[in-house]
C-alpha cells in the first residue's frame, strides 16, 4: 500500500501546503568548485534542469563534465511551495528530485547534456529507479527555455529506437517547462563529495545515445 501511494501522483487538491513565507537557505558556493549555486550567472551560461532518480549521484554525473559551470539539487515538477526533503519522499508534493545544471554552450552543447542525462539513468521505469521508488525518482526534463524541447524530443525519440532495441520498454520521461525549482537542504548539495562513500547509484542501461 505504501508503494502504491508513493508511486502515484498527488493531486494539487491533496498536496501538502509547504510554507510560502520561508525558503531553505543555499550555500553561497559549490563544494567542488567553489563557484556560485544560484544566479546571476556569468554571461553566456545556459541552464538545465534534470530528474534521473537520487539527486546526489546525478549531481555528481553533472559537476564532472567539461564546460559545465555549476551544479544544484532541489525539487521540481510539483505543488507544494519551499518542500523539505522529508516532504518531498512522502510522495505527498508532487515534487521529483532534480538537478540544476548551468553550463557554456560554447564548451558542451545541451544535447551532449543530455546524452548524459539519457545514459546515465534508466528512463523506463516510471515511479522509481532501482529500489528507489516514489514518484520523486521519476524522469524528467524541465525545460528552462522552449527552444530545448525540439532537441529534448528528438533524442528521447532516438534513444527510445536504441532501448527497444535492447529489449528495453517505453520511455516515460516527463518533457516539460520549469516551473518553481526549489533548492534542497545545504546538506544534500554535492552531497557526494561531502560524503564519498554516500550510496546513490546510477541505474544506466548500457545503452548509447548516438
Amino acid at each position: 500500500m505504501l508503494f502504491r501511494t508513493k508511486s502515484t501522483m498527488v493531486s494539487e487538491a491533496d498536496a501538502l501546503p509547504g510554507r510560502t513565507d520561508q525558503t531553505m537557505t543555499v550555500p553561497a558556493t559549490h563544494h567542488v568548485n567553489g563557484r556560485p549555486l544560484q544566479a546571476p550567472w556569468p554571461d553566456g551560461m545556459e541552464t538545465a534542469v534534470f530528474g534521473l532518480g537520487c539527486f546526489w549521484g546525478a549531481e555528481k554525473v553533472f559537476w564532472e563534465m567539461p564546460g559545465v559551470y555549476t551544479t544544484a539539487v532541489g525539487y521540481a515538477g510539483g505543488y507544494t511551495p519551499n518542500p523539505t526533503y522529508e516532504e518531498v519522499c512522502s510522495g505527498r508534493t508532487g515534487h521529483a528530485e532534480v538537478v540544476l545544471v548551468v553550463f557554456d554552450p560554447a564548451v558542451v552543447s545541451y544535447e551532449q547534456l543530455l546524452a548524459t542525462f539519457w545514459e546515465d539513468h534508466d528512463p523506463t521505469q516510471g515511479m522509481r529507479q532501482g529500489n528507489d521508488a516514489g514518484t520523486q525518482y521519476r524522469s524528467a526534463i524541465y525545460l528552462t527555455d522552449e527552444s530545448h524541447r525540439e532537441v529534448a524530443e528528438r533524442t528521447r525519440d532516438r534513444f527510445a529506437t536504441a532501448l527497444r532495441t535492447s529489449g528495453y520498454g517505453d520511455i516515460t520521461t516527463d518533457i516539460e517547462p520549469l516551473g518553481e525549482l526549489y533548492y534542497a537542504e545545504p546538506y544534500h548539495q554535492q552531497y557526494l563529495a561531502k560524503n564519498p562513500g554516500g550510496y546513490c547509484p546510477i541505474h544506466a542501461t548500457g545503452v548509447r545515445c548516438q
